[in-house]
């Protein structure tokens, strides 16, 4: 089978991390394989946060968190957060953040590391915190948070849920 079609078939989110940081090389190859991910029109509106800073990681999480109402740690102790952002002036803005997401989960597996999209990072950056830290970084513009792509190195296995019967329908 092919690598790159076998990586896709053999991903699975993972939701237990070891206490391992991530290579930063190995975060740059990720993040590469996001920036190329299709875009409509080639307009590139999704951005990358590529969070190592374990105090920011932490808030992150922690606003995640309050969005659920909940106190535990949605990253699952991922010690990294690839946020996907989108400039939502382009029609095409939540479709291209998603193929930046994808490219990034399938990346990371291929590099020998797990990964899980975690939703609410809309609401995180709509958020006056969220805002405060797009403009800490100097981010300006009306973007919207797509996913958190957590991204470390496993510490569990998890086998895929069966694929159900009507998932594809062939028209010859």
């Amino acid at each position: 089978m092919n690598t790159v079609i076998e990586n896709m078939i053999t991903r699975r989110s993972i939701k237990k991390y070891k206490n391992t940081p991530v290579p930063e090389e190995l975060i740059s190859e990720i993040v590469k394989a996001g920036m190329y991910a299709p875009c409509g029109m080639g307009r590139q509106a999704p951005i990358i946060l590529a969070v190592t800073d374990k105090s920011l990681r932490d808030e992150l999480s922690a606003m995640n968190a309050a969005i659920m109402g909940r106190d535990i740690d949605p990253f699952y102790g991922a010690p990294a957060v690839l946020v996907v952002l989108a400039d939502k002036s382009v029609n095409t803005y939540l479709y291209d953040g998603s193929l930046v997401m994808g490219n990034m989960m399938n990346a990371a597996h291929s590099l020998g590391l797990g990964s899980c999209w975690i939703h609410r990072a809309k609401e995180m950056f709509a958020s006056a915190r969220g805002k405060e830290i797009l403009k800490s970084l100097g981010i300006e513009g009306d973007y919207e948070g797509i996913g958190n792509c957590i991204i470390g190195y496993a510490d569990e296995e998890r086998e895929a849920k069966p694929r159900k019967e009507d998932y594809v329908y062939y028209i010859k």
